[in-house]
């Protein structure tokens, strides 16, 4: 009995010479050589030695640049701003409601407080209106080694007082109880706080209870506002 097989041996087939596209050519590059016919050579992260690198070049500039960082000039810039907006609205408050406000200077604390007196009678009643105006952080009263004005050379140099503190107060005519000021100066270390050049001095007029900025630069006063 002969047995038959439908099996064939094909021959092989040149894919190029049979028209069919050649598979594509991988190369890897190793120290900017082709190496032919080697596979795709992928990275799991960074070596250990690539990572000491990168952190110690970070703490290389921030060592540089921290100090050159000024901590101090926002905070005082924005303490200005404070003390500006309180001084204008108990003035406004004052001719508004037709009676006295007070403001006091909380030295120790770096605290300004408003104190609106109804009846005029020169102490915090039950029911009229306090509030407390903190400075900002890195912020106190005080000249900070510039020199002093002719308002004084101490941090408020008003001389009425309420509660213990120095005070200044607003009639309903518009008019301050008398002609002093106070410094703003920050707080820290050099180069980036206690120094001349971030003080600030607030002068109050009398007759008109608007009060005058300056800002200290070269050993000198100059009018900022």
């Amino acid at each position: 009995m002969r047995i038959e097989s439908d099996f064939k041996v094909r021959p092989a087939v040149d894919p190029l010479a049979a028209g069919e596209p050649a598979a594509p050519r991988v190369e890897r590059w190793s120290g900017g050589v082709a190496v032919p016919g080697a596979g795709p050579v992928g990275r799991g992260g960074f070596s250990l030695i690539e990572i000491t690198v990168v952190v110690v070049l970070m703490g290389a500039l921030f060592a540089i640049a921290i100090p050159r960082i000024d901590f101090a000039k926002p905070g005082i810039n924005a303490a200005v701003q404070q003390a500006s907006l309180t001084l204008l609205s108990a003035n406004r408050m004052a001719i508004q409601r037709q009676h006295n406000v007070v403001v006091a200077f909380d030295t120790a604390q770096s605290i300004i407080r408003i104190h609106a007196d109804a009846n005029n009678d020169g102490v915090m009643d039950a029911g009229e209106l306090v509030r407390q105006v903190k400075l900002e952080d890195g912020v106190r009263f005080g000249l900070g080694g510039a020199s002093a004005r002719s308002i004084g050379p101490t941090a408020v140099t008003f001389t009425r007082t309420q509660g213990g503190l120095p005070a200044v107060t607003f009639s309903r005519g518009g008019t301050a109880s008398e002609f002093g000021g106070f410094y703003l100066s920050s707080v820290g270390t050099p180069p980036n706080g206690n120094r001349p050049t971030d003080t600030r001095a607030f002068e109050v007029e009398r007759a008109i209870g608007r009060f005058e900025r300056f800002f200290y630069a070269n050993s000198l006063w100059t009018r900022e506002w």
